[in-house]
């Protein structure tokens, strides 16, 4: 918990995507978000965070359904949605937080 919190405290936007292995949208946006990890380079921290694994991370953020997409910057939730998304419209979203 606390180097999730570290983490999403960044001068930068994080995004994270909270998935479980079970969902089969979830399975659809890992290729995105490889895809969007190669366009925003070091601009962005994308992280992956897996609700069976990690229920309190969930439950703190209000994780009611997968895949969620959440992007903090400096500790502030920016934009939080669930389903699938594609990559241009996650890029728009990180580079609105820069």
């Amino acid at each position: 918990m606390s180097e999730f919190k570290e983490v999403i405290n960044k001068n930068q936007p994080v995004l994270v995507d909270f998935f479980a292995e079970w969902c089969g949208p979830c399975k659809m946006q890992a290729p995105i978000l490889e895809d969007l990890k190669k366009r925003v380079k070091d601009e962005a921290t994308i992280i992956k965070v897996d609700v069976d694994k990690n229920p309190a991370v969930a439950a703190q953020f209000g994780i009611r359904s997968v895949p969620t997409l959440m992007i903090f910057k400096n500790g502030t939730v920016k934009w939080k949605r669930s389903g699938v998304f594609s990559a241009n419209e996650l890029e728009r979203l990180i580079r609105q937080n820069l």
